[in-house]
């Protein structure tokens, strides 16, 4: 933003909400656009908190309404189109799938988490392995990290060892940030 140069790692993030795109920034630009509406809202800074909700559990029977064909997808508010959107990681990138309101409300809507879910700049992160769901509030950029990391790696059909170790990697990594939110924690 300010044309100051960042640290390749340790930086934040900002979200341009009319190009729905990430931008790097420097700590004070990232803090000037810290709270909504700050430039009229074109840009909010990635927060950098990770929750989890032990207590919601997702089955199969939910995973398959979703209708996302692979174990792992995002979904975060988008102020702009004021809806929901669902993407998962593919070979191509972020591939969006269409989720119907009422679905969403059903499977995901009602949790602790969506709760708390901040328009534009964060997204619940949903993984399936082993049987076994999991559901994360997570930073946008972290999902779009998932997403060239899974680019990256991927190869054949099923994304091969080597995506699978990174996938079981990055979740690793994940649990190990996220924490329960306080009850009554505000958005």
């Amino acid at each position: 933003m300010c044309g100051v140069v960042v640290a390749e790692a340790g930086h934040r993030h900002l979200v341009d909400t009319e190009k729905r795109s990430l931008a790097c920034a420097c700590t004070a630009c990232a803090m000037l656009f810290d709270r909504p509406g700050a430039a009229g809202g074109r840009f909010r800074t990635v927060p950098d908190r990770y929750f989890t909700d032990p207590g919601h559990s997702l089955d199969d029977g939910a995973w398959e309404l979703l209708q996302i064909p692979v174990s792992v997808a995002f979904f975060f508010r988008n102020a702009e189109l004021d809806r929901l959107v669902a993407l998962y990681p593919s070979p191509a990138g972020a591939t969006e799938s269409e989720l119907d309101p009422a679905t969403w409300q059903t499977v995901l809507g009602q949790t602790r988490l969506a709760a708390l879910l901040e328009p534009d700049v964060e997204a619940l992160l949903v993984h399936r392995s082993e049987g076994r769901y999991a559901c994360f509030l997570v930073p946008i950029d972290v999902c779009y990290e998932l997403v060239g990391r899974m680019r990256l790696h991927w190869q054949g059909f099923d994304g091969g060892a080597e995506a699978r170790a990174d996938l079981a990697a990055f979740f690793a990594q994940v649990t190990s940030r996220a924490r329960v939110p306080k009850e009554g924690a505000a958005p």
